[in-house]
């Protein structure tokens, strides 16, 4: 649920009861990741989506039995349920799911989730819950004995937002800041020219600085969830800002320009000490080939490669690909860098 902290805290906060459904597990193929949740308030109004349109209906009605005062327990949908065609789940997974009403345990966890900040749910499904007990800080199911038998439990984490930054000013980093946040990234810009690194010009932007790239680069402490994106080519700094994102920590660094900005780009980075491994480990030209040409477009590319970087996904259309579709939050948490 932490995935709506916005918006169920501001209901919340205006005093209204609010019910939510959260995916605890799931075996098979899927349409949704472990985590996630819809939720029904008082009013009758529907936050989020579970499954695009899969079991929707079934999962609001399920929230309104909670207001109305029962307790449903853990309940499965897929296609082993009879009823399953008429749910809707139709793609061959099973999805156990647990629903309860909100309270004011919940306020500060989604607030913080809400700010950006790292934040943890727990909710006991069977048995109860001793407290002081150290839980593992991922999403998932967790099942322990307690002092009265068996305890099962879901946990929620949500951790503070991974970094973009974004060197160069233009009109291509506008586009993919806004991208950028839109999939959950904390969104930093940064040129050295305070005519262009404005946050008018880059509304999609958490933070706009003027300052010279490298430096700006060195007061940072990046993390392999991190990426850096250098969108602008100069010859002033263009290798050095490149060299110091390889040597940063993040876990995606990516530069714009083309073949031959690229050959010349790799001729100084050789000169300035750089190894097989970290150019290997360079994306550049940055973006995957999608034929983009506009900034709207390009930031699509761009976005594109950084999401199958941090998954490890082929990039592959999904018509030519085995397997799930969706990755379960572990999966997904494993593969992500740090």
């Amino acid at each position: 649920m932490l995935e709506l902290a916005d918006r169920l805290l501001a209901r919340l906060t205006d005093g209204h009861r609010v019910a939510v459904a959260t995916v605890v597990s799931m075996a098979g193929s899927g349409p949704t990741v472990i985590g996630t949740s819809m939720a029904v308030d008082d009013t009758g109004a529907a936050i989020g989506s579970i499954a695009g349109g899969c079991v929707e209906g079934a999962l609001y009605e399920l929230c309104e039995s909670v207001l109305a005062g029962s307790d449903p327990g853990i309940q499965e949908y897929g296609v082993t349920d009879e009823d399953a065609f008429a749910v809707g789940l139709t793609c061959g997974g099973v999805l156990r799911v647990h629903a309860r009403e909100l309270g004011a345990p919940d306020v500060r966890a989604l607030a913080a989730a809400a700010r950006g900040e790292p934040a943890q749910v727990v909710t006991a499904l069977t048995g109860t819950l001793a407290p002081g007990r150290e839980l593992p800080d991922r999403t998932g199911i967790v099942r322990f004995t307690g002092p009265h038998g068996g305890v099962e439990v879901f946990v929620e984490v949500a951790a503070a937002p991974a970094r973009m930054v974004i060197y160069g000013a233009l009109e291509f980093s506008a586009a993919l800041a806004s991208a950028a946040r839109a999939v959950g990234y904390r969104v930093i810009v940064c040129d050295a020219r305070a005519v262009l690194a404005t946050p008018r010009r880059h509304p999609g932007a958490d933070e706009v600085v003027v300052d010279w790239p490298v430096r700006h680069l060195a007061s940072l402490s990046l993390g392999a969830r991190d990426v850096v994106a250098v969108m602008s080519h100069d010859d002033r700094y263009d290798a050095e800002l490149v060299l110091a994102a390889l040597r940063s920590g993040a876990g995606y660094v990516g530069a714009m320009g083309s073949r031959r900005t690229q050959d010349r780009r790799t001729e100084e980075l050789l000169g300035r000490g750089a190894s097989v491994e970290e150019l290997a480990a360079l994306h550049a030209p940055i973006g995957l080939d999608l034929g983009a040409s506009t900034p709207a477009e390009t930031a699509v590319s761009v976005l594109a490669e950084v999401l199958a970087a941090r998954t490890g996904a082929s990039g592959r259309p999904l018509s030519t690909t085995p397997g799930p579709i969706h990755r379960s939050r572990l999966e997904e948490e494993l593969s992500a860098p740090g």
